[in-house]
């Protein structure tokens, strides 16, 4: 993968159905992206072979496999080993944001987001990756 790849697939997990919907329609709908939605860690395991994803978005907060479990078991899967993350949370304190980019994560998005700019502020996000 070169760095001037376009970001086009994300594999997007998040356990609250009403946010996992708005935030897959803005991405689609706004953004022209590919997403799989998954609503649990393990199903986001289940699908990340196939998933071929430019960059894993995981929520923080989740029943069972939280985001950092997720995105540890995602890292032993050939497919997503290298793939970028961003975590999205509404919990903001500098220790846990410090927290989560120690893991590899490129950035943290805090919730509530705004459909209308998530799809932009993944692309200025993917533009800035090292």
């Amino acid at each position: 993968m070169t760095m001037s790849s376009p970001l086009c697939r994300i594999l997007y997990v998040e356990d609250q159905p009403d946010i996992r919907l708005v935030a897959k329609m803005a991405l689609e709908v706004v953004g022209g992206f590919t997403v799989m939605a998954c609503a649990s860690g393990q199903e986001a395991l289940n699908c990340a072979p196939d998933a071929l994803a430019d960059l894993l978005l995981l929520d923080v907060m989740m029943p069972g496999m939280d985001g950092p479990s997720t995105l540890q078991a995602l890292r032993k899967l050939p497919a997503t080993a290298h793939t970028p993350v961003v975590f999205m949370t509404a919990k903001v304190q500098a220790a846990e944001v410090a927290l989560y980019k120690a893991m590899g994560a490129l950035e943290v998005i805090f919730k509530p987001f705004d459909p209308m700019k998530l799809s932009g502020q993944l692309r200025q996000i993917w533009a800035a990756r090292p």
